[in-house]
């Protein structure tokens, strides 16, 4: 029968493990490896982290980071079993956070435990992201404009709103959700926008408050030197409609006095059945604004019958016959009402 012996320390009746008895392979084992200097590269304005080539968009505490470096670095040999590990930092001076590694656990059924001192370095850096903020960078712009009108300072100032509103709800998962300029043209504003996430979601924001028609139009800026790609900023325009509410506007030989305004649709009153309409938001273009709301004018009553309702004319105090509508019998004499002049006839607004 062969005697195994091992040729470190000569002894012939231990577990052997290779060429070696345990005892002897224990001597110089190492259960875990880990470097005695790790470095990780913080943003010093938002605080992510660089990990395997990858920038973190979570904030994390300091103390946090330095405990992933930590794990991260940890190398467990194949021979370990039910391993406890232990981190701990020591004290941290300035960028330099100084730990130490407690390992427990068993390596051929022998339970053995040792300790590692390691050292991780903090150096403070800026993101991609936040160099982007810094620099101005936009991926987007917002043109806010009417149709065939100027817009209201009334508008222009639910407008910043919104964008401000808006930007702020995105910012929770986008670094890149603000605005770095506005830019106050004649014709309009132009928001720019940091990311085209946040930029599409702030033009779907301002036409589900004023309505209109959104667009976009892409221009290649440059080429990507690393990978050949074209970089695109995004214009998007929002264009608002050139009527408002109480406006009159014509839309399928139909002249209707606008009730409500939506992204999607409008809802009108003919001023001649007194019926609703929905109008689709994409036929925009299809609509003619006809009469302004300042436009409307106020008259009184002067005589009524089965056939006719007779009102004054404002302009020069005449009498006006208009047929009596079922939705005029409510009407008094000498009450005041509406009325509306078009392609030389008058409706009676109720």
């Amino acid at each position: 029968m062969m005697i195994m012996f091992c040729p470190e320390c000569g002894s012939t009746n231990k577990e052997m493990v290779g060429n070696v008895c345990i005892d002897c392979f224990l001597k110089e084992f190492q259960m875990i490896e880990i470097p005695k200097n790790i470095e990780v590269q913080i943003c010093s304005h938002c605080n992510s982290k660089l990990e395997e080539g990858k920038w973190s968009e979570e904030f994390i505490p300091e103390e946090e980071i330095i405990y992933r470096a930590l794990e991260r670095n940890i190398k467990i040999a194949d021979e370990v079993s039910n391993e406890i590990i232990n981190l701990e930092i020591d004290q941290i001076k300035g960028s330099i956070a100084n730990c130490f590694v407690e390992v427990t656990g068993e390596v051929h059924g022998v339970q053995i435990d040792e300790t590692h001192d390691t050292q991780v370095k903090i150096r403070k850096t800026v993101c991609p992201t936040c160099s982007k903020i810094q620099s101005g960078y936009y991926e987007t712009v917002i043109q806010f404009r009417a149709d065939n009108r100027e817009i209201k300072s009334e508008e222009y100032a639910k407008a910043d709103e919104i964008v401000e509103r808006t930007l702020i709800k995105q910012s929770k998962s986008d670094k890149l959700a603000y605005c770095p300029q506005i830019a106050k043209l004649k014709e309009g504003h132009d928001y720019y926008i940091g990311s085209f996430k946040s930029g599409k979601k702030v033009a779907e924001s301002l036409k589900e408050e004023f309505g209109g028609i959104i667009k976009e139009s892409p221009r290649l800026i440059s080429e990507d030197k690393s990978t050949g790609k074209g970089l695109y900023r995004i214009w998007i325009s929002v264009r608002i409609p050139e009527f408002g509410i109480n406006d009159f506007i014509k839309y399928e030989d139909k002249i209707m006095q606008v009730k409500s305004i939506s992204k999607n649709s409008l809802v009108g009153i003919d001023i001649s059945t007194h019926k609703k309409h929905n109008i689709p938001m994409k036929n925009m273009e299809d609509i003619e604004l006809v009469k302004k709301a300042e436009e409307i004018e106020t008259t009184t009553v002067i005589s009524k019958s089965p056939q006719i309702i007779q009102i004054l004319d404002p302009i020069d105090y005449s009498a006006v016959d208009l047929d009596m509508k079922e939705e005029f019998a409510d009407l008094n004499v000498g009450e005041e009402v509406k009325l509306i002049r078009n392609d030389g006839y008058v409706y009676l607004l109720i």
